[in-house]
């Protein structure tokens, strides 16, 4: 069940007002406030302005999120720290980047969302960007991972055999194993392409939880 109160649009302007800007057609700004999609403007990682969507999304009010550095939205530091810099290439070569990954509302539960970005300023992509969110939970329900699985599961989605995951995260061949079988078993399935499969016939490659 997607976080309650995530498709309520509540504070919506009174009809003289949306009258005055339609007629006026100054729409952007409420176009941005009241989209049915979370979308945030973010600086060198810091959120710098979001709309109500996004924040009910993630159980906060928008002035707590403001100017606030994105990694309060991660199940970790390490995660934060892993994942900030995937897309980048995409970003730089296209202006334009999406995956799909675990995210943490405000009281700590995690649940999948699909993020899409697009950067300003190609030639240093992340700072200044607008990126869209969306709560899979309807879809897909967050199984409980513990921070190695995450870790395991995102290079398994990038291609990563057991050893090469192992070299990676500096495990032992049998860890990444046992961290590999618990992950089919979570998931019910019985190989690493039927678990990706489970998760919306999406590419491993835009499946992030960590990497």
């Amino acid at each position: 069940m997607a976080h309650e109160g995530a498709s309520r649009m509540s504070g919506s302007p009174d009809k003289g007002t949306l009258d005055t800007l339609f007629a006026s057609r100054d729409l952007a700004r409420l176009a941005f406030d009241h989209a049915p999609v979370g979308l945030v403007v973010t600086e060198n990682r810091v959120i710098r302005d979001c709309n109500r969507a996004f924040a009910e999304m993630f159980a906060y009010e928008i002035g707590e999120l403001r100017d606030r550095l994105f990694a309060v939205l991660y199940p970790s530091q390490e995660e934060f720290v892993n994942i900030r810099n995937r897309g980048i290439e995409d970003l730089r070569e296209r202006g334009e980047y999406w995956d799909e990954r675990v995210m943490m509302r405000k009281g700590g539960a995690l649940f999948w969302c699909r993020v899409r970005g697009h950067t300003f300023t190609p030639e240093d992509p992340l700072a200044r960007a607008v990126w869209s969110f969306a709560d899979l939970s309807d879809m897909r329900p967050y199984q409980p991972l513990t921070r190695r699985e995450r870790e395991v599961f995102a290079l398994l989605g990038e291609g990563k055999t057991s050893k090469e995951i192992a070299r990676i995260l500096e495990l032992s061949y049998r860890t990444v194993e046992v961290h590999r079988a618990r992950l089919l078993k979570k998931f019910g399935v019985s190989n690493t392409a039927a678990l990706f499969q489970s998760l919306g016939d999406i590419g491993g490659d835009h499946v992030v939880s960590s990497s």
